[in-house]
């Protein structure tokens, strides 16, 4: 078994939230890529970068105390860092799989909310940097899943599915405070930070979605 906090909620979405997010209309992905719709929002509820989208202002609204609860519960040292959130649908093609990672270190709270197909892929999460799944999510609609990061340790992975598109809610909580949070998890922030800028793949994708 892994040695850090998930979270799984069932039925985390009202019906209504839920139904207007997959009718979101955006580019479909590549068979072996993904495509995003995504926002940044404060805060103050003020839209910083990205698609200015009353779907997305509304799930903000509706649930973003909630997961300000979660973190707190999972990791309160970390709530007073909190800037602003990251929201994204994302669809995943058939033939992507990403690679094992433990999140950048702007992300105080990571979650994603499985929307669509019925059948699909979920989360599969490790206690090292190691293809040996330790704990694995299934996929099942409506489900959300959250866990806190820590620099390496909470490694995990998705990919898509032969059924096909595979299609998610992003939720993360964020911080521009990148310092304070290795201080919080006691690592060192230089090679932290040189990490994951070493890692084109990780930081070139993370980037797109910010």
């Amino acid at each position: 078994m892994i040695d850090y906090k998930i979270k799984i909620l069932d039925n985390f979405l009202q019906l209504k939230d839920f139904d207007a997010l997959n009718k979101l209309e955006f580019s479909p992905a590549p068979e072996n890529g993904v495509s995003y719709f995504t926002c940044r929002i404060d805060k103050n509820k003020n839209f910083i970068n990205g698609e200015n989208s009353s779907v997305i202002k509304e799930v903000f609204e509706s649930y973003n105390d909630s997961l300000l609860k979660i973190l707190q519960e999972m990791n309160a040292d970390k709530l007073s860092l909190y800037d602003y959130s990251m929201i994204s649908v994302a669809r995943t093609g058939k033939n992507f799989k990403f690679p094992i990672h433990d999140d950048t270190p702007e992300k105080l709270l990571s979650g994603v909310i499985y929307l669509d197909p019925e059948k699909n892929s979920g989360t599969n999460f490790f206690d090292s940097k190691n293809p040996t799944v330790k704990e694995k999510i299934d996929w099942k609609k409506n489900r959300a899943v959250f866990f806190s990061r820590e620099e390496r340790k909470t490694w995990h992975s998705f990919e898509g599915h032969s059924s096909g598109e595979r299609k998610v809610l992003i939720y993360n909580l964020c911080t521009r405070k990148l310092k304070k949070v290795f201080n919080v998890e006691n690592k060192n922030y230089f090679y932290g930070m040189l990490r994951y800028k070493l890692n084109p793949y990780i930081f070139k994708l993370f980037k797109r979605v910010i």
